[in-house]
C-alpha cells in the first residue's frame, strides 16, 4: 500500500526558489532551489517528514534570498544617489 495517499504533497515553493535565483540573489536561490527538489525526492521516498521540513527550509531561503537581494539594491541606490548628487 501506497503511504503517500494519505498525505498531500507540500508545495515544494520552486517557483519563488526560481525567482529569488533569477532577480535576487543567485547563491541563495541556487539552495533553496536545492532544498525545493529535495521535497520531491523525500515525498518519493514516502518520508514525509523530511519533505515537509524541506519545504520550509526551501521557502525561508527564499525569503531570505529576497531580503537580501532587496538589501543590496537599496544599498546600490543610496550610493548611486550619493554620487551623483555630489
Amino acid at each position: 500500500m501506497d503511504n503517500n495517499q494519505f498525505y498531500p504533497k507540500p508545495d515544494n515553493n520552486m517557483i519563488l526558489a526560481i525567482f529569488t535565483t533569477l532577480c535576487c540573489c543567485l547563491p541563495i536561490g541556487i539552495y533553496a532551489i536545492i532544498k525545493a527538489n529535495d521535497v520531491n525526492k523525500f515525498y518519493m521516498m514516502q518520508q514525509y517528514d523530511m519533505a515537509v521540513n524541506a519545504a520550509s527550509d526551501a521557502k525561508k531561503w527564499c525569503f531570505i534570498g529576497i531580503g537580501v537581494g532587496l538589501a543590496f539594491q537599496i544599498i546600490y541606490l543610496i550610493f548611486y544617489a550619493i554620487v551623483a548628487l555630489s
